[in-house]
């Protein structure tokens, strides 16, 4: 399987997983009265299986490296727990598809404009009136996914 298969396909499963999470942590935080428990509870097994996953592939030694990184790249911690935290309380309220629908479209916004000014040192991809098309397209599709 080439690298852009699989790449596809981690990314597929990733993408499938974000409309499970939210309901499975919309239902734990509704079962305990609280979302934001709910969400502390889903960063902690978080944390376990990702710390499994680092000492089985690569060990701890790269920690040392973090104290000299930019401090702006810790704000991707930030914008996990805001999804986390929204989604968990939202998705109950105005629904799982209602709530993956807008994070979509806002997927689709934040990376066409990361890719089209190369943001944050990704590779340069402008918005070609194609790809223009095709997120306008992506957009309509979510909505009629909605509305259907």
């Amino acid at each position: 399987m080439g690298d852009g298969i699989r790449y596809a396909a981690i990314m597929l499963a990733a993408g499938i997983g974000i409309p499970v999470l939210a309901a499975l942590n919309a239902q734990l935080g509704a079962r305990i009265g609280s979302p934001v428990v709910a969400a502390v509870v889903l960063f902690c097994v978080a944390l376990c299986g990702a710390v499994l996953v680092m000492l089985v592939s690569h060990g701890p030694s790269a920690f040392a490296k973090v104290p000299a990184q930019p401090r702006h790249l810790f704000i991707a911690g930030l914008l996990v727990c805001f999804y986390v935290l929204s989604v968990t309380f939202v998705a109950p309220k105005f629904g799982v598809g209602n709530a993956v629908f807008f994070v979509l479209l806002g997927q689709m916004i934040s990376a066409a404009m990361i890719d089209q000014f190369g943001l944050f040192g990704a590779m340069v991809r402008p918005i070609t009136a194609l790809r223009a098309a095709g997120i306008g397209f992506m957009g309509l599709g979510l909505f009629l996914i909605q509305k259907g």
